[in-house]
């Protein structure tokens, strides 16, 4: 696909390089000439700088011919500006924007071609504090990712040395489930996949994936869990910008919800819309304030400021005073890999949780749902099986006898509003929701080919 990216930010580039690993051709459109030129000394991809809405500029970037724009400015008047330009001028026949203003997003009637023409909208700010809450809510997984409509739930858990998963094979581990509850689908080790079948062995720290229905999801933990812990009742959001206010809006109603923010006029504004939140005016990387807090009995410290290195002073800071789970917002693709289990329990990306988001409406056949995982190493997708016996390759036959490439596992199948795991027996029908999970990315064109349908196929 030939696709227009507008915005050379963090969300920007990561974008550009996973769709670049993807055989898409690429042009980057940014006002800032350093980011353009260190982009374009890394990657095969063109620069063209200007003000992304202006049609001269577009043109120069190629509008003309472009099968997709992604707004991805910091601007959202400048993102939804770019898609109507798009549509009105250039007819792109795909458009997706970044809108992280809520008073946009409350009037869906905006965004259509008869107003303002984008198809997708893209709030990463919206999928942080969604991951956040579910973290939140289980305390032991390290990632929950929904599927069918938030139905079933793919979790990440680390195998705790003392822990029901440590030195068990798979299959013994599966039997402690009562039917179809669990599957385990992956297991990192190391930080590399392993091919794992009944007879594998878990070792301290490995990072398991299971999936399973949401309703069975705490049971599952529990039962993962190093111990039965107590329920998460404190929380603590470091920052009060738009990701710290929009998790205490949708937490304090459940949690006694304590929110830390420095500049003193943005928290007067703060104790207008939160209503049971604990609003405090500070620095969160004073230990001295965080320990005045009570932090030893915090459940969950969420550091979610605008800056990165503010975010992992301030979760060591909170770990080291006895805080049980520390989670950070770090946009440095760098400080991922440093931070992740040590600085902090959990790293987030905004850029990682925006790419899922983006290639749901980009891939090829009907995808319903894509997450990036492992940095974006590798990826769990939920795709709808279309066709019959005659034009799929897929439907009416076994998943098992399936030439999935090596490291791709079906997950399960959604099938008539329940969670079906394959088995030799399990046929693949029509409107099947089949949730894959690929430990190379590189494997997705292969797999979008064996789900594609064919009105040639024999």
């Amino acid at each position: 696909m030939r696709i227009l990216v507008l915005g050379a930010g963090q969300v920007g580039k990561t974008v550009a390089i996973a769709l670049l690993n993807e055989q898409n051709d690429i042009t980057m459109v940014d006002l800032n000439i350093h980011l353009l030129k260190s982009l374009e000394n890394r990657l095969d991809i063109r620069t063209v700088q200007g003000n992304a809405s202006h049609p001269d500029v577009l043109i120069r970037a190629g509008a003309e011919d472009a099968d997709l724009i992604l707004a991805v400015t910091n601007s959202d008047e400048t993102n939804m500006l770019a898609c109507q330009i798009a549509y009105t001028l250039f007819q792109i026949p795909i458009r997706l924007a970044r809108v992280r203003s809520p008073s946009y997003q409350q009037h869906p009637g905006l965004f259509s071609n008869t107003a303002i023409p984008v198809n997708y909208i893209i709030s990463p700010e919206s999928i942080v504090v969604h991951s956040i809450e579910h973290l939140i809510d289980h305390s032991e997984a390290l990632q929950i990712l929904d599927f069918a409509g938030g139905t079933v739930q793919l979790v990440a858990v680390r195998a705790h040395s003392g822990g029901p998963l440590v030195g068990h094979e798979l299959r013994s581990v599966s039997q402690q489930f009562s039917n179809d509850l669990t599957r385990i689908v992956a297991v990192y080790r190391r930080d590399r996949a392993i091919i794992a079948d009944g007879k594998t062995v878990i070792e301290q720290d490995d990072e398991v994936f299971f999936l399973s229905e949401s309703k069975s999801i705490p049971k599952v933990l529990a039962a993962f869990g190093r111990s039965a812990n107590r329920p998460t009742r404190r929380v603590i959001i470091a920052g009060g910008g738009n990701i710290g206010t929009r998790l205490a809006q949708s937490i304090e109603a459940k949690y006694l919800v304590k929110l830390i923010e420095i500049d003193y006029e943005r928290c007067r504004d703060l104790a207008k819309t939160l209503f049971r939140t604990i609003i405090l005016n500070g620095d969160v990387t004073d230990a001295t304030l965080l320990r005045e807090e009570a932090i030893v009995d915090t459940d969950v410290y969420c550091a979610v400021t605008n800056d990165d290195e503010t975010n992992i002073l301030s979760a060591m800071l909170a770990k080291r005073n006895g805080v049980k789970k520390t989670l950070s917002i770090i946009n440095h693709p760098d400080y991922l890999d440093l931070t992740q289990g040590d600085a902090v329990d959990i790293a987030l990306s905004p850029a990682l949780f925006t790419i899922g988001a983006i290639l749901t409406h980009i891939r090829r056949g009907d995808i319903a749902v894509v997450h990036s995982l492992r940095r974006g190493a590798a990826e769990a997708m939920e795709i709808i099986v279309h066709g019959d016996n005659h034009t799929s390759g897929v439907v009416g036959k076994k998943a098992k006898t399936l030439e999935l490439p090596e490291g791709a596992t079906i997950g399960g199948i959604f099938r008539n509003g329940r969670l079906i795991f394959v088995n030799s027996n399990t046929v693949i029908e029509a409107n099947d929701h089949v949730i894959l999970f690929l430990a190379d990315k590189r494997q997705i064109p292969e797999v979008e080919k064996l789900f594609q349908v064919s009105y040639s196929f024999v």
